[in-house]
C-alpha cells in the first residue's frame, strides 16, 4: 500500500485542510468544533449509512468511544441540527486542497499512470448534475424555473469533473463547480459559464499535467475552446451538425472534392466483425467570421460488420492533430467522456451515496457543501480502490458494492474498531481470506 495514499494518512491531511476552515462562530458558543461537525457528516458519506451518526452516538453511551473518533478522529461530534447550523455558512471552495492534495499524491505515486491515454494526457470529462429540486424549499444560491403554470421549481446543479479513461472502470473526481446565481448578472447562470470558471480557477493546478477536456456539444462554442487554449488545456468535444452550420459546410465542401480523409478498420468481436469507419479534417473553422477559431474535426461510425446496423456513430471536434494513426485513440477518448455518466453520476445517485437526496438544504451553502463532502467520500473509496490491497481483496469477494457497505454498516453498528486496518483485518478474518502482505 502506498503510504501517502492509506486511509489514516488520507483522514490525516482532511484534517489539516478541515483546521483551516474559516471559523464564523467568534463570539457565539463553540462547544463543538467545525472540523468535528465536517468529519461527522463526512463519516455518514463514506459508510452510506445515514443512521451511522445516531448508531455511533448510541455506542459512545455503552462504550465510551465511537468508530467516529477511531476511524475519523472526531472528538465530539454535534447533532444532525448543529451540523446543519456549523455547514451552512461555509463555502465548498474551502474543500478544494483536499481534491488538489489527492491528486498531487495520486500523480507522485504514479496512480494515475493508468488514466493517461492519447499523447500522455488525462481525460477530465466536464458534464453537468442536478443534485435538490423542489417546489417549496429554496435558498439565495438556488436556480429555478417557472412552467406555463405558474409553478416554479428550485434546484441545485453544478459541474462534476471527473478524470476518466478508456477501459478504465474508475474515475477520479475532482473540485465540483456550482451552477448559481453571480452578483452582477442579470441572466441566470449556466453549466458552460460555470465550466468556465472552473477552468479559470483550477488551470495552475491541473494543466501542466497535461490534460484534455471534454464534453458534450453544449462546450463545443469558441468561446469555451478559445478559454482552454489560453489556459495550456487541450480540448475533444462532440460536435452535432445542428449546431456548428459554418463547419459542416465545409465538411461537405471536401466531401465533395475528394480532399476529405476516410480510413476504415475492421475489428474482430467474439460474435463477428464491427467496422470503424472514420472521417476527419484538420483546420476547419468552428463557426463563421474572419476570426473563427481553426479545429480539427473527425467522424466514426461503428458497423456490425461491412454492410449491418450502425451500433455508434458521433462526431468530435479537438485541437490534437488527426492522422490515420491518430483517429482511432482520438475517438476512443471521444467516446471515454460519457464515463461521467456512468461510473460517476450513475453511481452517485443509484448506487449508496444518494446525491439527490436533500441530506439539508440550509439558507446558504450547506447543501452544496454536503454534496462536496459526498464527492470526497467517493474519491476516497476510489484512491482506496487503487492503493489498498486488503480494501481491494475485500471489494472483489463481496463482488456486489451493495454488500460490501451492508457489511460496513452492520459492523460498525456494534463494534468499536481501533482504526481502518483494524476494520480490514477483521472482515478478512471473518470471511477465512489470506490477507495481502
Amino acid at each position: 500500500m502506498s503510504k501517502t495514499l492509506a486511509f489514516d494518512d488520507l483522514v490525516e491531511k482532511f484534517h489539516r485542510v478541515l483546521a483551516r476552515l474559516p471559523n464564523h462562530r467568534i463570539g457565539q458558543n463553540t462547544s463543538y468544533a467545525i472540523k468535528d461537525a465536517v468529519l461527522g457528516a463526512f463519516s455518514v458519506f463514506f459508510t452510506q449509512t445515514p443512521s451511522f451518526l445516531a448508531q455511533q452516538r448510541r455506542m459512545e453511551q455503552t462504550k465510551g468511544r465511537s468508530n467516529v473518533e477511531s476511524l475519523f478522529g472526531a472528538e465530539k461530534t454535534p447533532c444532525d441540527n448543529q451540523i446543519r447550523n456549523l455547514l451552512d455558512p461555509i463555502a465548498p471552495r474551502h474543500l478544494s486542497p483536499m481534491f488538489e492534495q489527492i491528486f498531487n499524491d495520486l500523480e507522485v505515486t504514479g496512480k494515475l499512470d493508468s488514466f493517461r491515454s492519447f499523447d500522455s494526457n488525462l481525460h477530465v470529462a466536464l458534464d453537468g448534475v442536478h443534485y435538490f429540486s423542489s417546489k417549496k424549499i429554496h435558498c439565495q444560491n438556488c436556480s429555478h424555473k417557472t412552467a406555463s403554470n405558474g409553478v416554479t421549481t428550485y434546484f441545485h446543479s453544478a459541474i462534476t469533473p471527473v478524470i476518466v479513461a478508456p477501459g478504465n472502470e474508475r474515475v477520479i473526481a475532482l473540485e465540483p463547480e456550482f451552477i448559481v446565481p453571480q452578483d452582477g448578472h442579470d441572466k441566470q447562470d449556466c453549466e458552460q459559464a460555470a465550466a468556465k470558471r472552473w477552468i479559470n480557477e483550477h488551470a495552475g493546478q491541473y494543466a501542466p499535467q497535461k490534460v484534455t477536456l471534454s464534453g458534450d456539444d453544449l462546450y463545443c462554442k469558441q468561446p469555451f475552446c478559445e478559454l482552454a487554449l489560453d489556459k495550456k488545456f487541450k480540448f475533444l468535444l462532440v460536435c452535432k451538425p445542428e449546431s456548428h452550420k459554418t463547419l459542416y459546410e465545409h465538411i461537405e465542401s471536401l466531401q465533395a472534392d475528394g480532399s476529405l480523409s476516410q480510413l476504415s478498420v475492421h475489428h474482430p468481436t467474439k460474435d463477428g466483425l464491427e467496422v470503424y469507419t472514420y472521417r476527419y479534417a484538420n483546420g476547419v473553422p468552428l463557426r463563421a467570421g474572419e476570426n473563427a477559431l481553426l479545429v480539427n474535426w473527425c467522424e466514426v461510425i461503428v458497423t456490425e460488420g461491412t454492410d449491418g446496423d450502425v451500433l455508434y456513430h458521433n462526431t468530435f471536434a479537438t485541437c490534437h492533430q488527426i492522422t490515420d494513426r491518430t483517429v482511432h485513440s482520438i475517438v476512443r477518448d471521444g467516446r471515454a467522456h460519457w464515463k461521467i455518466e456512468n461510473e460517476n453520476n450513475n453511481v452517485l445517485k443509484n448506487r449508496g451515496y444518494h446525491l439527490e437526496h436533500n441530506f439539508g438544504h440550509g439558507k446558504k451553502h450547506l447543501s452544496s457543501f454536503l454534496l462536496t463532502l459526498n464527492l470526497l467520500a467517493f474519491l476516497f473509496h476510489v484512491v482506496l480502490s487503487l492503493v489498498d490491497e486488503k480494501y481491494l481483496l475485500l471489494r472483489k469477494t463481496l463482488s456486489a458494492r451493495k454488500t460490501f457497505f451492508n457489511d460496513i454498516r452492520a459492523l460498525t453498528r456494534y463494534i468499536l474498531f481501533e482504526s481502518w486496518e483494524h476494520l480490514l483485518d477483521f472482515m478478512i478474518t471473518g470471511l477465512e481470506l489470506t490477507a495481502p502482505p
